[in-house]
């Protein structure tokens, strides 16, 4: 009698892990049963404690949408857990990944750091192309104005959410590249309607 109920989790699907559920559940807020973009990019975090980036966000629910209804449901977000958890550079994951090339401890990653981290994943990408990469997810000082309001001065560099994008586009374009190349001579020859396939087929 008297006080306050204490809340109880909606009870999980069969075989659920409990605590993979609760973060879950926890994150989608409307009590939807799945996830939008918006409620995961308040749900992950920089290390700065800065959110991520909406880019990337969507880019990981694309990858693990199944149903393509733009939300990610239990099964689709254990997948995406599982992504975002995989073990890269001698069972580290992204994060420690990110703090063992962030030799400076600046909380970005820049171009040398970004080489050895690429090489590392086994991607050993020509100057042109690291620059390439380096110009498209670098992160520069001056930002929105609104941003820096809210979250302060970014340092300029690839911070770990654009460090995350960038190592999810380079992987599923290498993937999608290795499929045409059959005979592995690192050279392929395709039409205009198997390159916009490849490239519209991408997350």
């Amino acid at each position: 009698p008297g006080g306050f109920a204490t809340p109880h989790l909606p009870p999980p699907p069969p075989g659920a892990d409990q605590r993979l559920w609760g973060w879950f559940v926890a994150v989608d807020e409307d009590r939807s049963g799945s996830i939008s973009a918006r409620e995961l990019e308040r749900a992950l975090q920089n290390g700065d404690w800065t959110p991520f980036d909406i880019d990337t966000v969507k880019l990981l629910m694309n990858l693990f949408d199944v149903d393509r209804n733009g939300r990610i449901g239990f099964n689709e977000f254990q997948g995406l857990w599982r992504y975002i958890k995989a073990s890269y550079l001698q069972c580290l994951d992204w994060q420690n990944a990110f703090s063992h090339f962030d030799r400076d401890r600046s909380g970005t990653i820049d171009g040398a750091e970004l080489q050895q981290a690429l090489s590392q994943f086994g991607y050993n990408l020509t100057p042109n192309l690291l620059h390439l990469v380096q110009r498209k997810y670098y992160l520069h000082s001056n930002v929105t104005a609104s941003t820096t309001e809210t979250y302060g001065r970014y340092p300029s560099g690839i911070t770990f959410d654009r460090f995350v994008r960038a190592c999810v586009v380079i992987k599923q374009l290498t993937e999608s590249f290795r499929r045409l190349d059959v005979n592995r001579t690192g050279w392929i020859q395709v039409d205009y309607d198997q390159f916009m396939t490849t490239i519209l087929s991408l997350p």
